[in-house]
C-alpha cells in the first residue's frame, strides 16, 4: 500500500462549464444519480414529487453543454418509493462479471425529514426514446436489521460464487428517550457495526469489530471482489476527519459468513469526497472537505489490485475562481471518469436556490471512450445545500454513484412542471380502496396542505400500501397528527386496534333546511318579543 505522494504528471483533468441548465432546481444537494445501461437518471429531488412526475425519477440528458430532464415512470407492480435524500446506494449485479445491474437503495431522508430504514431494489424495465419505466421492490429484512440512517454506504461483495451487501456508518436521530426540546432533531453517529445483508433471503447479521472504534459518516467506500475499503469520513463524537483507512474482508462459505477488518496506513483526511472509475482497477478521488472550514481541492488516484490499495496524489484541474472561493460545493460521479460538480449561485442569480454546474473529466482524451465498468462503485457522500445547514456540516451531506453518457432524446420532450399529461400512466394515481373517490381527471385540492397531488398515508397492514387521506375520511388535523406521530396507521379495510390507530369513523352530518327569507316588517315584529322574552328570563 502506497501513501499519498507527489502529484503525478499523467492525465490532465478538464473542467467544463455546463452553460445552460433546464429545470436545474430539481438537481439539489441530497439527490443521487443512477446509471442503467449507459443512461443516467436523477433520483431524490428535494420535496415531494410534482404531479407531472410522481415518481421523482428523471432521465438526465447532457448534450452540447446543456442539461435537460425527462420524467420517468414506474411499473404498476412497483412499491411506493419516496424521494430519499442522502441514501446509501450501489449497483447490484448477478455476478462480478455480469453487465446487467440493479440498484440497491437504503436509508436516507424523506421530505418530512424522517429517516428511512427500508431497502429497495430498483431496476429498469424498459427504455425507449420517449419513455423509461422502472420497477421498484421493497425487500423485507430480518435478523439484525440496521436502524434508519443517512450519510452511510452500502457495497456489494462477491465470494465463493455468492454475493452479499455490506452496510456501514452513517448518522441517525438521537433516541426518543434522550430527546429534549433543545435537541429534538439532533443527530448522532451510528454505532460502528458492520452489517452483512443477504438480499436473496433478507437476512441481516451485524458484526462488532475491535478495529472500528468510531462511527463514521460521509466516508468513501470502494468494493472489489470480496474486499471493501473504507476511506476517510467524519465523526461527530470526536469532530474529526481522521486519515483512516480500513479493509474489510468478507468470506461467504456454505456456513456462517466471516468478516475481518484490518487498519491500513496512508489514509486521507476527507469527508464527502466523490469517486469516479476510470478503468477496471483505477478510481479518481475528487472534492470533499479536509477540515470544517476548508474544501479539499487536491485529487487522488486510487488503484485496487491484487488485494491491495494504492493512493497517489495527481494533478488537480484548473479550478475556476468561483469554485476556489465558494464555501460549499456538491457533486456526483457520472461514470466513465466524469464528475458533475455544483456550487451555489445565490450571489449571482435572482433565484436564491440556483446552482452553477461543471463537468470534470478525469480521463485523457485518448482514453475517453465507451466501456463497461466491471467493478462496482458504492455510494459517495457530499455536502448539503446552504439552506439546510451551515457550511461544511457533514451531518447534511449526501451520496452519489453513477456513470456518464449522453442520450438520444426528443429535444422537445423534456420535463415541464406545467405539463400535466400522461398522468394516467404513472402508477401513483391509484385506486386505493373499493370506495376510492379520487379521479385524476377531475381532482382538485381537498386539504390546504395539498399542492400537486392528493395527500396519501401509508397503511401498515401486511407489506404496507398507500391510500388517499380523502378516501379514508381523514380530517386535515388528523392527517397532520398521523404524519407527525410515530405510530402505525391502518386504513378502513385493515383496522386493528391492537396495532395502532384506526381511521376515525365518519360522522353523518344532519342536513339543515334553509330558512326562507323574511320581509323586513315581519322580521321586525318577530325580533321585539324575542328580545323582551330573553331579557325577562335573564333577570328573573
Amino acid at each position: 500500500m502506497m501513501t499519498p505522494s507527489m502529484a503525478q504528471p499523467a492525465d490532465t483533468m478538464l473542467l467544463q462549464v455546463v452553460s445552460t441548465i433546464s429545470n436545474s432546481s430539481l438537481l439539489q444537494p441530497g439527490c443521487s444519480l443512477l446509471n442503467f445501461n449507459g443512461h443516467v437518471f436523477l433520483f431524490g429531488q428535494k420535496g415531494w414529487p410534482k404531479r407531472s412526475c410522481p415518481t421523482g425519477v428523471f432521465l438526465l440528458d447532457v448534450k452540447q453543454d446543456e442539461l435537460k430532464m425527462k420524467p420517468a415512470t414506474f411499473s404498476k407492480d412497483s412499491c411506493y418509493l419516496p424521494p430519499l435524500r442522502y441514501p446509501a446506494l450501489c449497483t447490484l449485479r448477478g455476478s462480478a462479471e455480469s453487465n446487467e445491474c440493479q440498484y440497491i437503495i437504503h436509508g436516507g431522508k424523506t421530505p418530512n425529514n424522517d429517516l428511512s430504514d427500508k431497502i429497495y431494489i430498483m431496476s429498469l424495465v424498459s427504455k425507449t426514446s420517449k419513455k423509461a419505466t422502472f420497477q421498484c421492490v421493497e425487500k423485507d429484512l430480518g435478523g439484525d436489521v440496521p436502524e434508519a440512517r443517512y450519510g452511510h454506504t452500502v457495497s456489494v461483495v462477491y465470494s465463493r460464487g455468492k454475493s452479499a451487501s455490506v452496510l456501514f456508518g452513517g448518522r441517525t436521530y438521537t433516541p426518543l428517550a434522550q430527546r429534549t426540546t433543545d435537541n429534538w432533531n439532533s443527530v448522532v453517529d451510528c454505532l460502528p457495526s458492520v452489517f452483512l445483508i443477504d438480499l436473496e433471503f433478507g437476512c441481516c447479521t451485524s458484526y462488532v469489530l475491535p478495529e472500528l472504534q468510531d462511527g463514521l459518516a460521509f466516508h468513501v467506500s470502494l468494493a472489489r471482489n470480496d474486499t471493501v475499503y473504507i476511506l476517510g469520513g467524519h465523526s461527530l463524537q470526536s469532530n474529526a476527519r481522521a486519515p483512516s483507512l480500513y479493509r474489510l474482508k468478507i468470506d461467504l462459505p456454505l456456513g456462517s459468513p466471516s468478516v475481518t477488518c484490518s487498519v491500513l496506513p496512508g489514509g486521507i483526511s476527507v469527508s464527502s469526497a466523490i469517486v469516479t472509475q476510470t478503468s477496471d482497477t483505477e478510481f479518481v478521488l475528487v472534492g470533499g472537505y479536509q477540515s470544517e472550514h476548508q474544501k479539499r481541492l487536491v485529487c487522488n488516484t486510487i488503484v485496487l489490485e491484487d488485494g491491495r490499495i494504492e493512493i497517489v496524489e495527481r494533478a488537480s484541474p484548473d479550478w475556476t475562481p468561483d469554485i476556489k472561493h465558494c464555501k460549499i460545493w456538491f457533486g456526483c460521479d457520472m461514470g466513465q471518469g466524469s464528475v458533475l460538480l455544483g456550487i451555489p449561485g445565490a450571489s449571482k442569480q435572482l433565484v436564491s436556490d440556483a446552482n452553477y454546474f461543471y463537468i470534470l473529466r478525469c480521463k485523457g482524451a485518448e482514453e475517453d471512450k465507451e466501456e463497461e465498468v466491471a467493478a462496482q462503485i458504492c455510494s459517495q457522500p457530499v455536502a448539503e445545500d446552504p439552506g439546510d445547514s451551515t457550511p461544511f456540516e457533514d451531518s447534511e451531506e449526501f451520496c452519489f454513484s453513477a456513470e456518464a453518457s449522453s442520450f438520444d432524446v426528443d429535444e422537445n420532450d423534456t420535463y415541464n412542471e406545467d405539463d400535466e399529461e400522461d398522468e394516467s400512466e404513472t402508477g401513483y394515481w391509484i385506486t386505493c380502496s373499493a370506495s376510492c373517490s379520487v379521479d385524476i381527471n377531475t381532482w382538485v385540492p381537498f386539504y390546504s396542505t395539498e399542492l400537486n397531488k392528493p395527500a396519501m398515508i401509508l397503511c401498515s397492514s401486511g407489506a404496507g400500501h398507500w391510500v388517499h387521506a380523502q378516501c379514508m375520511d381523514l380530517s386535515e388535523s388528523m392527517l397532520l397528527h398521523l404524519s407527525e406521530a410515530n405510530v402505525k396507521y391502518f386504513c378502513n379495510e385493515h383496522v386493528d386496534l391492537s396495532k395502532g390507530l384506526q381511521t376515525p369513523k365518519k360522522l353523518v352530518q344532519l342536513k339543515k333546511q334553509p330558512m326562507k327569507p323574511l320581509r323586513k316588517r315581519a322580521a321586525r315584529k318577530l325580533a321585539a318579543p324575542v328580545k323582551k322574552s330573553f331579557l325577562r328570563r335573564l333577570f328573573e
